[in-house]
């Protein structure tokens, strides 16, 4: 195979050789031995809304009971409330939604816009979202600022434009987007376009750039928001020592220095036994209860009761007229209640995330396993910047190549979130040629976790079937790698 000088030719030919690429996987995986009735119908992650897992028994029989009964919504909401306040105490509280994107948007609508009502012109406001991975969830409701952000979301999803991830944008709302110290915004990909790299970043000089941007937007400032996660691919890798990152514990005491609040996004997360609010100084975090946690379609809002107030109010669950605590009406946001179903099941699975974490622990330990057994087979020439993570509050396997990059040499090619949405990340692509259903794999970072097909009905892990999953994966990163001209 040819060599080549720039990373832009390497795409390139990469582009001209999807055809052969996709041969080629599907050869490999005759030659792994996947069997033929499980191919399509298993997957290197359940943790994605477009294809979730199936639920587990528990799960499912919950619901089935609860379904014959009649109760009050507002009955499971107040148990929530309770397990919430048991974990991480009294000063919390807990609104269910029907997604974790309506999380992100009632909250940023509540806690982060302007006033609607009252006389004269709107004011504007600005929030400001770290530049980082999935930008376009928690840094997608304002306008971008600076200026040369302006477009950085035009191609994502299937419309551009004000029926795209632009209509999002929420009422007189900036989002100042806060490059990270350490991190690299390098160009990649097939769709050429700047990739977040976070495995250096440095919490503590990023500290010091977002005070600098605080101080300098402070008279329209009202919140901060980040993602939840806490891998070093993330830009997380750095933790106190009570296995807290540090960057997130930096960006909540800049937002309190000014007395706004800092909001996660930890969609891809655990409530309970993942990133703790008590321990980082978050005061909202979000949650999409059908990834991680493995319940039906549902989200959730956990956080300190001041802020929850508001968001409760908003949700039609904070007390009627009259008086009360508690309700479930109609409010500003009626149309991202959840039903009987998705409450149910989300109530479940808290019950077990609070009583046997293990249930979700264990799986990820084991498949841990499997990743490193199977990535130490990849060809040696590979190896040398491949960082493996394992994350109980994604329950996933975090596989880093960053490092492959480095010295100035081409490495293990990064495909860009642009690449997902285009159709040409052959990471994932090439994962559907061999009968895998594929993963997050952009942006030099692969979340491989458990579920699809790869556990059984208690959701413990059936090893043979994620081995085979993770060895295609492994397989399909040397053929790309050959057509990089990186391999021999």
């Amino acid at each position: 195979m040819a060599k080549f000088k720039f990373k832009y030719q390497m795409y390139k030919h990469l582009q001209a050789n999807i055809p052969n690429i996709y041969a080629e996987a599907k050869k490999a995986a005759e030659e792994i031995g996947i069997p033929a009735e499980l191919k399509g119908k298993f997957g290197l992650t359940g943790a994605i809304s477009g294809c979730p897992a199936p639920l587990r028994d528990d799960i499912l029989h919950a619901g089935e009971v609860e379904a014959k009964k009649v109760v009050p919504l507002a009955t499971y909401v107040e148990e929530m409330r309770g397990l919430v306040k048991e974990v991480y105490g009294d000063d919390y509280d807990v609104a269910p939604v029907n997604t974790c994107e309506a999380g992100l948007w009632v909250t940023f609508d509540t806690l982060f816009t302007p006033p609607a009502m009252g006389r004269g012109d709107n004011y504007r406001a600005r929030y400001i979202a770290l530049y980082e991975k999935h930008l376009h969830h928690q840094g997608g409701y304002g306008r971008p600022f600076p200026p040369r952000y302006k477009d950085i979301f035009a191609d994502r999803g299937s419309t551009a434009g004000e029926l795209g991830f632009y209509g999002k944008r929420q009422n007189n709302l900036d989002t100042i987007i806060a490059p990270l110290a350490g991190a690299k915004y390098d160009v990649h990909g097939i769709k050429y376009h700047p990739v977040p790299l976070l495995t250096e970043v440095d919490p503590v000089a990023s500290k010091a750039k977002l005070e600098e941007l605080a101080e300098r937007h402070a008279t329209m400032l009202t919140g901060f928001t980040s993602l939840g996660y806490e891998t070093p691919g993330y830009g997380y890798g750095v933790k106190d020592e009570n296995g807290t990152p540090v960057l997130q514990k930096m960006v909540a005491e800049v937002a309190h220095k000014y007395n706004v609040p800092y909001v996660i996004d930890n969609a891809w997360g655990l409530p309970f036994v993942g990133t703790n609010p008590v321990k980082n100084g978050a005061d909202v975090i979000i949650y999409s209860m059908d990834k991680a946690t493995g319940s039906p379609l549902c989200g959730l809002i956990i956080g300190k009761e001041e802020f929850m107030v508001p968001i409760r109010r908003a949700m039609g669950m904070h007390g009627d007229r009259y008086g009360t605590t508690a309700s479930y009406g109609k409010a500003a946001y009626v149309t991202n209640d959840p039903g009987k179903e998705a409450l149910v099941g989300a109530l479940a699975a808290l019950r077990v995330l609070k009583d046997k974490p293990e249930v979700l622990t264990k799986p990820v330990d084991d498949l841990y396993k499997v990743v490193v057994e199977e990535f130490a087979q990849i060809d040696p020439q590979l190896k040398e910047g491949i960082i493996i993570s394992k994350s109980y509050n994604s329950t996933a396997v975090e596989v880093n190549y960053e490092g492959t990059w480095k010295n100035e040499r081409l490495g293990i090619p990064i495909f860009s979130i642009e690449d997902m949405y285009a159709g040409s990340n052959i990471f994932q692509t090439g994962m559907a040629q061999m009968g895998v259903i594929p993963t997050i794999a952009y942006d030099a970072n692969i979340y491989i976790s458990p579920g699809l097909g790869t556990c059984d009905d208690n959701g413990q892990l059936i090893e043979e079937r994620a081995r085979y999953a993770v060895k295609a994966l492994v397989k399909l990163i040397e053929i790309t790698c050959k057509y990089a001209g990186i391999l021999e």
